[in-house]
Parts: C-alpha cells; sequence; structure tokens
C-alpha cells in the first residue's frame, strides 16, 4: 500500500512563496505520473500541476503557470511544488496524488489517481 503525506503549507502573504512537499511511502512505488491539485472552500478539486515520473515531462494549469514548479527526486519517492508570486485565489486545501502507471486517463483528471495524500492548507492574504 502506498501513502502519501504532504507538508509545508501555511500562511503568506500575497505575492509570497510557498515550497510544498510530498513523500510516499510503500514496497513498490513506481507511479506513471504525481500530481498536484487543490480545493478551494466550496468549489471541486482542481488540476494544477503534474510530472511524469520517469522522463519528468511537466504540465502545468494555465492558472499556476509561470508561477509554480513541479519538481521530484526518485531516490527520496518525493515531489514538490514551488509556489511563487501567490495570490489570494491560491488558497485551497493542497493534494498531492500518484497513479499506478500508464492508463488512458488524462492526467489532469481526478479519476486517473489511485493514491492521495490528506492535504494541506495554503492560505495567501491579501
Amino acid at each position: 500500500q502506498v501513502q502519501l503525506v504532504e507538508s509545508g503549507g501555511g500562511l503568506v502573504q500575497a505575492g509570497g512563496s510557498l515550497r510544498l512537499a510530498c513523500a510516499a511511502s510503500g514496497r513498490t512505488f513506481s507511479p506513471g505520473y504525481m500530481g498536484w491539485f487543490r480545493q478551494a472552500p466550496g468549489k471541486e478539486r482542481e488540476f494544477v500541476a503534474v510530472i511524469g515520473w520517469s522522463a519528468g515531462m511537466q504540465h502545468y494549469a494555465d492558472s499556476v503557470k509561470g508561477r509554480f514548479t513541479i519538481s521530484k527526486d526518485n531516490p527520496k519517492n518525493t515531489v514538490y511544488l514551488q509556489m511563487s508570486s501567490l495570490k489570494p485565489e491560491d488558497t485551497a486545501v493542497y493534494y498531492c496524488a500518484a497513479d499506478r502507471g500508464p492508463r488512458g486517463i488524462a492526467v489532469v483528471s481526478t479519476t486517473r489517481y489511485d493514491y492521495w495524500g490528506p492535504g494541506t492548507q495554503v492560505t495567501v492574504s491579501s
């Protein structure tokens, strides 16, 4: 069984930066992709960024492109989300997700992912 745990959330002023981390544990961990999603109060969970575990392909939501960077450390089974130029509308619970391998579901869809972390709160004040 794979477990994901996020860390690094907190309260930051608009324009500031935060770095989230997601550590995976489990006997065999070999995802196809790992992603970050977020959910604001009263809204659906939405895609933020994804990275290919082997080749490192990256894809971002338009709303964060140029401000957020996703990266990974394979030996540590950890994925990061560096968030800069934060805006109040970035306020949400941020979730890490991992799939079990290749499948015919878009990487931006929540239904692709088999494992989810409990989430970490990010609050951006104006």
